[in-house]
């Protein structure tokens, strides 16, 4: 078995005419928290929603577990084992809390096997439990994402995709959504995360990716590039 997890090779996306991944090369280890970090326009969203079967690659590869999923489409995807939270949430508004929970568990037949992960994320998210019966709507922002992490853990993924984790969010709340990713990793789940919040992100993840104009232009482990002269000046200042 394979210590990469998911390997991205050479990969080239983009929307229309415009290209916005040149060459994308990226590795990420089984059973990691790995990070993309960068500046807005840097393309960690574009690559993030290319890895799902969101946007279709134009060229290069993505294999997951070994399996190649270059051109897959998002159902293909997360059989897969790939789960996806997106930017902004996007949660079902006028459906409740408790149903959104079980859209992200509507390719699965395991019923039992849902219903055990639904008390999962609940026990994980107690607020959730209390908002159960409530429209997702109107949950505020921090419960919102914990709803969203939450509803792509009940897909069961082997890796699961966070974009903008901190976007928005109280940093006790953040600091509550870390401390849970950090238990459902221990618990054998890989992640990957965009975070525009660099601190944030190298604080949590053990390996990290600095996107820059569509490329990846650092990598390695998050001690070592929190430690890096470069990397301190562009995003983390004077911390």
């Amino acid at each position: 078995m394979s210590d990469t997890l998911l390997r991205i090779g050479d990969l080239q996306a983009g929307y229309g005419d415009v290209q916005v991944l040149w060459g994308i090369d990226i590795e990420v280890p089984r059973g990691a928290i790995a990070c993309l970090v960068g500046s807005n326009g840097a393309g960690k969203t574009t690559l993030m929603r290319t890895i799902s079967g969101l946007i279709p690659a134009r060229a290069g590869s993505i294999a997951f577990d070994g399996v190649d999923l270059t051109g897959a489409d998002p159902e293909r995807v997360l059989r897969a084992g790939i789960a996806h939270v997106p930017e902004g949430r996007r949660l079902f508004a006028a459906m409740s809390v408790r149903d959104n929970l079980l859209m992200g568990a509507y390719l699965r037949t395991d019923s039992t096997a849902v219903a055990a992960d639904l008390e999962r994320v609940l026990g994980m998210f107690p607020i959730l439990r209390e908002r159960a019966s409530q429209d997702a709507g109107t949950l505020s922002g921090g419960e919102q994402q914990m709803c969203a992490i939450a509803r792509g853990v009940m897909s069961a993924p082997r890796m699961l995709l966070i974009d903008e984790l901190s976007l928005g969010l109280a940093p006790l709340v953040v600091d509550e959504l870390c401390a849970t990713l950090r238990a459902l990793n221990q618990a054998g789940l890989t992640i990957l995360v965009v975070e525009q919040d660099v601190a944030i992100a190298l604080e949590l993840a053990s390996c990290a990716f600095v996107m820059d104009t569509g490329r990846v232009t650092r990598s390695g482990a998050s001690a070592d590039l929190a430690n890096d002269p470069a990397i301190r000046e562009a995003y983390l200042g004077s911390i």
